[in-house]
């Protein structure tokens, strides 16, 4: 009697540990931007205290600096007035190099609370 062999081949073993070194790679790369954006984000929520536009960027590239933010500044930021609040908000985009000719492109957007 022959007993069928149950379990994973070598090759799918292979197979399965390079599909996790690459997902691996992909999250360390991504993982400092999410981390970055955390710190925009606290920054941002620093600057609506400013009460001009001035100050509220001067605040931030304040934080930035401190944070060392490099993907936006002060000048890229936009100011509102929602009633007697200031709102900041902000807009970027981040690219990851993949391999060649490929790249990950990940979008960050949010305001102020």
């Amino acid at each position: 009697m022959k007993h069928q062999q149950r379990g994973i081949s070598f090759i799918g073993l292979l197979f399965f540990c390079v599909i996790l070194v690459c997902a691996g790679i992909l999250a360390a790369q991504v993982f400092p931007t999410l981390v970055e954006l955390q710190a925009i984000t606290k920054a941002v929520n620093k600057a609506r205290d400013g009460n001009t536009v001035v100050e509220v960027r001067t605040i931030f590239d304040k934080a930035a600096q401190i944070d060392d933010i490099k993907s936006i500044s002060g000048k890229d930021l936009e100011v509102t007035k929602e009633g007697d609040k200031t709102v900041v908000s902000f807009a970027y985009n981040k690219e990851i190099h993949m391999a060649g000719p490929a790249f990950l492109l990940l979008k960050y957007s949010g305001k102020s609370k």
